[in-house]
C-alpha cells in the first residue's frame, strides 16, 4: 500500500461531500481523508497503484486542484 499527500483546494465539509463519489469510485483508494484544520487543506490518499495523475484528474472532474506534495 502507498500513501499520496496533495495540497488541495478542498475547503470545507461542503466540498468533502462533493469529491467523496468520485473518489470513493477509485478501486485503488482504501482510505482518505483531508485534513481542513492544515491552511493547505491536505488531502491524504492510502491504496494500492495510486499515482498522483488520478487523484488530479478525479477531483478536477469536480472542479478541485490538487498538488502532489514532495
Amino acid at each position: 500500500m502507498n500513501t499520496l499527500k496533495f495540497k488541495s483546494t478542498i475547503k470545507c465539509g461542503g466540498c468533502i461531500a462533493t469529491v467523496s463519489p468520485e473518489l470513493e469510485k477509485l478501486t485503488q483508494i482504501k482510505k482518505w481523508e483531508v485534513d481542513l484544520q492544515h491552511p493547505d487543506r491536505i488531502l491524504t490518499v492510502e491504496g494500492e497503484n495510486l499515482t498522483a495523475d488520478i487523484i488530479k484528474n478525479s477531483l478536477a472532474a469536480v472542479g478541485y486542484k490538487a498538488e502532489l506534495l514532495p
